[in-house]
């Protein structure tokens, strides 16, 4: 099994107004053509504003499949956001790979994407805050990332190289004990009571 990345995508913490309050973040990821060099704590370019949560050797890069952009697409024109009229951009969902072929029910902790110059390693799903809603424009969206568990997942990288838009990469499954979206449901249980 395997996929296809479709977009590198990278940001530099910058200060947002969000709930009328400054905020540190580096949600809003833009595409980056070229190659893209991949270290131990992430991608060339990139930051994370809230290293608490983000960032640091096991959520060195959040991947995110395209797959779901359709109902963000569909859910942010019922709510009258404005911004996604054609396809919606790379990146927005603050992922710095938007990936196709792997879902969240499909990746395991310790599987490994292996791509042509690196390899990364799946290591837990991503919870959504605030940001999340804020960049998404409603605030019912991290209710639905959560109901869906359409989270995404970290990656750390088990081998640094560089990654490409439009290259393929392998799935090759580690020990498969540990699913994502059951590691989602379970702490997103543990955090609502």
């Amino acid at each position: 099994m395997g996929g296809r990345l479709l977009s590198v995508n990278v940001a530099r913490a910058q200060t947002l107004e969000i709930g009328g309050r400054p905020v540190a973040s580096a949600i809003g990821k833009r595409p980056v053509d070229g190659p893209v060099a991949v270290r131990p704590l992430g991608l060339e370019g990139d930051e994370q504003a809230d290293l608490s949560v983000h960032g640091g050797l096991a959520k060195a890069v959040y991947a995110y499949p395209h797959e779901h952009y359709p109902f963000w697409q569909t859910v942010r024109a019922q709510a009258r956001v404005a911004g996604w009229d054609d396809a919606p951009p790379f990146g927005l969902l603050g992922e710095n790979l938007t990936i196709e072929g792997l879902l969240e029910s499909q990746a395991w902790v310790g599987d490994v994407l292996r791509f042509a110059d690196c390899e990364l390693a799946v290591s837990e799903p991503r919870f959504p805050c605030f940001k999340f809603g804020a960049a998404m424009g409603f605030a019912q969206a991290v209710k639905l990332m959560q109901a869906n568990a359409w989270c995404g997942f970290y990656l750390a990288v088990r081998t640094p190289g560089t990654l490409r838009a439009g290259e393929a990469f392998e799935l090759v499954p580690g020990p498969r004990e540990v699913g994502i979206t059951e590691l989602f449901r379970a702490r997103s249980a543990g955090r609502a009571a």
